[in-house]
């Protein structure tokens, strides 16, 4: 179902899953849930549509950080750095030639683990070094927070992000 897949040897962390197309969104989330290279959940599956329906013909989903967690809460309240490293580089190789197009789309709770805000920081530097540039969908939530895709309405629009003020805010 998805040709562009990474993850750990026991597949409890993923780096990266989507489909090839000439033009490519890469979607930013917090942490992945269930979907896998046979089957979406429901984030990627709305993932996959918005990206379509804006003239996408192929995404990449990623997350700050790779482990699997069908609830942000669990997270560790400690990083294994070894594997948010692995996560930013799959990340960043992922990109290929062309500037990125990031859709920021982490929702609230990024203030939960220090770790997710630093991991943010590192994708940010890495996504405008190669000329990147950064997409919301929808209004913005509390505190200025991107929306999560699994609450998204396929009417709303992509905006641009300012990404560095976003930073700034809230760190």
């Amino acid at each position: 179902m998805y040709d562009l897949y990474s993850c750990n040897r026991g597949d409890t962390a993923r780096f990266i899953l989507g489909k090839s197309g000439a033009s490519k969104l890469y979607v930013i989330g917090l942490n992945p849930s269930t979907a896998n290279r046979e089957k979406a959940d429901t984030t990627v599956a709305k993932v996959e549509t918005v990206a379509r329906l804006n003239g996408y013909q192929g995404f990449v989903m990623a997350n700050l950080y790779p482990l699997r967690a069908t609830d942000p809460h669990d997270l560790p309240h400690a990083h294994n750095g070894r594997l948010l490293r692995r996560n930013i580089l799959e990340i960043v190789d992922s990109f290929g030639e062309e500037p990125p197009v990031m859709w920021a789309a982490w929702g609230v709770n990024i203030g939960s683990r220090p770790y997710l805000l630093k991991a943010c920081i590192k994708l940010h530097r890495e996504a405008v070094s190669r000329g990147g540039r950064w997409l919301h969908h929808g209004k913005l939530c509390r505190n200025g927070h991107p929306r999560h895709p699994s609450r998204l309405s396929y009417q709303w629009l992509f905006t641009d992000f300012d990404m560095s003020a976003y930073l700034a805010a809230i760190a």
